[in-house]
């Protein structure tokens, strides 16, 4: 359990070493940088909100132009890639990068503008093919379709809004007007639901016409071409092969940049990293020589970075304690086996001030109750062995997040290796399966202690005794954070009295022939003993009810809030009883194990059924270590979260976040 002390920093330093002290603390990333409240007349701050503007617009457009390179030729690795972490730097490499940053970044902005214009000739694309499609079914017409009249005769081209022939659209007409006389009436196409044609009239009778039209739902075309749609249709085909040609030559350029992908990514971090710099020096106060950086560092790191800034830039450096009651930044430090599960820790909340580190305890747990839903020997190994191999590839550059959820995996991995050889779960029943069906043998590999499907009782009583043991540590670690804060009468009254309840209430159910029964426990607590129980269950519960309402100065609101604090004994009862899914889940993982083996054994012996057990086997079993995987870490974070830190966890801390270089592709390793 190791939370780092933290102190407070103040460096004053000159105005000359300004630039090299901030790249310095961003290197060593050892300080959380806070904003001072001070109204001093001598110091001020600056303004640097348009060059932050500025550098996360440049940030954006090496990203950007990154983006458009991939998308045109992908570089190859995916997860291995991400898994391979971020590129170390040296500082040469780094200054080298910094000289040419203006030539890549007009390559970058050529990039966008290039990119800009492929997505507007896209939307151009797009729209000319809408009008491709609308004008689709007058391909038939050979007149413009903005013709309204001749000489002597009006002219209607339009549509109706359902299917006709010709001779029942004369005949619809006729009926709208019997003496309406139409010598032309051409079916230009008929398809979903629309009739486009081309009508003609005499002049005198055009009104007669176009009303007996409106009346049949007619209607004109909404972009009528100037020429005949065959021509226009050309026209159009012409306009998309000009468009493609040109994203064509777009993406040619685009991909001519594609050997800068890394000058690309040392641009977006390099002026990720100024914004984070001109983002402190905005919080800085500084006078006309001299500047002041505020913050806090860990205890462990503050003498060494004394004495490097002491010496090497003359600056004075200020450390003190925080005070009792000041809020600081958390920061966790823990031994190779309780550190993976630091990232599970932080997605409940960090320790408040004050609070423990419960990594230590809970990682003992958590392995073993992942270990315990997982339970199977076989997807144990191959979790360490996929874990292990990762690990060691990438183990110079992994991240460190990264690294301790791999290391956690490859923990769970051992614990359910652990628990398969002692439940006897081998890809569930696969070695009996495979011996019956393709070498009518007999053979199986018993379990160390019992299978939890033939005797599924012993497994729940065990998980029920798992879970008391974990809830009563967890009352345990409260009781050791009340005494470490010398609230000796607190850790009496909220923790020894629920001992001795809950403890007190086991023995006595343990001494009675019903729970011993239902449980089927070969063995029973004697009476005496039971008796004792009862009689700490009873010191217990009076024990709380007079302690529970302490904070209340009326009797009677004491008595009504101790009663309550007794009430509390059934969210015990359901704590315990959640551990209920650790049979549930192990049960889970080795009868749908089972079935996939029946499944693929169903074809019998021989080539023909070995491949078919294969086929079933690789696929079933995939599906199986995927589903119960997820469900094994969902559900053992929800023990720590609900019944585990419900017993004296309460967080609130803020995580430590030093001024340090929060890159996406490179770091910077310091040259000795």
């Amino acid at each position: 359990m190791a939370v780092l002390p933290m102190q407070h920093i103040r460096i004053y330093a000159l105005k000359q070493n300004r630039k090299a002290i901030l790249e310095l603390l961003q290197r060593r990333g050892a300080v959380q940088i806070t904003d001072p409240k001070t109204d001093s007349p001598v110091f001020e701050k600056m303004d640097t909100a348009t060059a932050q503007h500025t550098f996360e617009k440049s940030a954006q457009t090496a990203q950007q132009a990154l983006a458009a390179i991939l998308e045109l030729a992908p570089e190859k690795g995916g997860l291995l890639k991400k898994l391979e972490g971020r590129r170390a730097l040296t500082l040469t490499q780094y200054e080298q990068g910094v000289q040419k940053q203006e030539e890549v970044l007009k390559a970058a902005s050529r990039i966008v503008l290039l990119k800009k214009e492929i997505t507007d000739q896209r939307a151009e694309i797009t729209r000319l093919q809408t009008q491709l499609d609308a004008l689709m079914p007058w391909y038939g017409l050979d007149v413009s379709m903005r013709v309204k009249e001749t000489r002597s005769t009006r002219v209607f081209i339009g549509s109706f809004p359902q299917e006709w022939t010709e001779e029942e659209l004369k005949q619809a007409l006729a009926q709208q007007n019997p003496n309406l006389d139409v010598p032309v009436c051409e079916i230009i196409s008929c398809q979903n639901q629309q009739t486009c044609v081309f009508l003609m009239c005499r002049k005198c009778q055009g009104e007669t016409m176009e009303n007996a039209l409106r009346a049949l739902g007619f209607s004109y075309p909404a972009n009528p071409s100037k020429v005949p749609p065959q021509e226009r249709r050309e026209q159009l085909q012409a306009r998309v092969k000009e468009a493609e040609a040109l994203i064509r030559q777009d993406e040619k350029e685009i991909l001519s940049f594609a050997s800068k992908t890394d000058d690309f990514r040392f641009l977006s971090d390099y002026f990720t990293m100024r914004t984070e710099k001109y983002a402190v020096l905005g919080q800085l106060m500084q006078s006309r020589h001299t500047f002041v950086i505020t913050g806090f560092i860990a205890e462990k790191d503050a003498p060494a970075l004394k004495a490097e800034l002491e010496g090497s830039y003359g600056a004075f450096v200020e450390l003190f304690a925080p005070g009792e009651k000041e809020d600081v930044p958390v920061r966790l430090q823990n031994g190779r086996f309780s550190s993976p599960v630091e990232p599970v820790l932080e997605g409940y909340a960090l320790p408040a001030r004050g609070e423990v580190d419960p990594c230590s305890v809970m990682a003992i747990f958590y392995y073993v109750l992942f270990g315990m839903m997982l339970s199977d020997a076989c997807y144990g190994l191959i979790m360490v062995l996929g874990c292990g191999i990762v690990l060691h590839k990438f183990r110079h550059t992994m991240e460190s997040g990264m690294k301790k959820s791999l290391t956690m995996f490859l923990y769970s991995g051992i614990s359910t290796m652990f628990w398969g050889v002692m439940f006897g779960g081998y890809f569930g029943d696969a070695v009996t399966v495979i011996a019956q069906t393709f070498f009518h043998s007999d053979f199986t590999l018993e379990p160390v202690w019992f299978n939890p499907v033939n005797n599924p009782m012993l497994l729940l009583v065990f998980s029920l005794l798992l879970g008391v043991i974990h809830l009563f540590t967890g009352l345990g670690v409260q009781f050791y954070q009340l005494i470490k804060q010398k609230k000796w009468l607190d850790a009496i009254y909220d923790v020894v009295f629920w001992y001795l309840l809950v403890g007190g209430l086991i023995i006595y159910m343990l001494s009675t022939p019903l729970v011993t029964s239902m449980l089927t426990l070969t063995f029973m607590l004697p009476a005496m003993v039971g008796n004792v129980g009862a009689i700490l269950a009873v010191i217990g519960a009076v024990g709380i009810i007079a302690t529970a309402g302490r904070s209340s100065r009326s009797i009677g609101k004491r008595l009504l809030k101790g009663l309550y604090g007794l009430y509390g004994i059934s969210s015990w009862l359901s704590d315990i009883l959640s551990y209920s899914r650790l049979l549930a889940l192990g049960l889970a993982t080795g009868v749908i194990a089972s079935v996939f083996n029946q499944m693929g054994a169903m074809a019998g012996g021989g080539i023909v059924g070995a491949i078919f057990f294969l086929v079933v086997f690789v696929i079933g079993h995939s599906l199986n270590i995927a589903i119960n995987l997820m469900g094994a870490y969902v559900h053992t974070n929800r023990l720590q979260y609900v019944e585990f830190f419900g017993k004296f966890y309460e967080g609130g801390g803020q995580k430590f976040s030093p001024f340090s270089l929060k890159t996406q592709f490179f770091t910077i390793k310091e040259e000795h």
